[in-house]
C-alpha cells in the first residue's frame, strides 16, 4: 500500500508526481476555494494546499498528504480558475502583453504525527500581445477552464508566451517538484532512496 496520497483530481498533478516513481494514491478534496475578504494570494494557497490535505487526513492515517494549489496574481489582485469562456476570455485579454505571477502552494502533511510543512513557489509568465482571435480559438481548442489564468501549460498554452521567469517550470503546471522532493526528504520519503 503506497504511503504518499496526492490530495488533488488534477491529472496533470497526477503525470507530474508519476515522475518522481513514488507509490501513491489519489482522491479529490472537496473544499470551498472561496478567497477570504482581505487575504493574500500567498495566504490563500497556503490555507488551500494545506485544507485539501487535512481534509482527507481521517480516511489516510499513517500516510503523507499533498496538497497542492494555484492562483494567478496580478494587478494586485488573485484570479483562480475562470467560470466560464467568457471569464476566460476577459483573463486572457487582460494578460495581453504583460507579466503575470503565479503562486503555487505545497502542503505536506504528516497523519501519523499531524505535523505539516506549508510553502509556495512563483513563476512568472509573460504573455506576448494576444489578438481577441488568438484568444478565442485558444479557448475553443483547449478548454482551459478548470486552469487558474485560463491557460493550460502542457498545452497549447505554450504559445501565448514571450518567456517563462522561475526556478520550476513543474510550478507553472501546479505542483512544485522540487521542492515536493525537499520535503519529501525531510519526512524520510527519498525518491532516490532504497525501494
Amino acid at each position: 500500500m503506497p504511503r504518499l496520497v496526492l490530495a488533488s483530481g488534477s491529472r496533470w498533478r497526477r503525470q507530474l508526481l508519476d515522475r518522481l516513481e513514488l507509490p501513491y494514491a489519489w482522491q479529490s478534496p472537496d473544499i470551498d476555494e472561496t478567497p477570504r475578504p482581505g487575504e493574500s494570494p500567498s495566504a490563500l494557497v497556503h490555507r488551500l494546499a494545506l485544507g485539501k490535505a487535512q481534509q482527507l487526513a481521517d480516511e489516510w492515517p499513517d500516510h503523507l498528504i499533498i496538497g497542492s494549489d494555484q492562483v494567478a496574481q496580478f494587478d494586485g489582485e488573485a484570479l483562480g480558475k475562470p467560470a466560464d469562456t467568457t471569464a476566460a476570455r476577459q483573463q486572457l485579454a487582460r494578460f495581453s502583453g504583460n507579466r503575470v505571477r503565479f503562486l503555487t502552494g505545497l502542503a505536506l502533511l504528516d497523519t501519523r504525527s499531524g505535523r505539516h510543512r506549508v510553502c509556495h513557489e512563483t513563476y512568472d509568465v509573460v504573455f506576448r500581445t494576444l489578438t481577441d482571435n488568438e484568444i478565442a480559438h485558444y479557448i475553443e481548442r483547449e478548454q482551459p477552464l478548470e486552469c487558474a489564468g485560463s491557460f493550460r501549460m502542457e498545452g497549447l498554452g505554450i504559445t501565448l508566451f514571450e518567456r517563462l521567469e522561475g526556478d520550476d517550470p513543474n510550478t507553472l503546471i501546479g505542483l512544485p517538484l522540487i521542492r515536493l522532493c525537499a520535503l519529501l526528504r525531510e519526512a524520510d520519503l527519498d525518491p532516490l532512496g532504497e525501494p
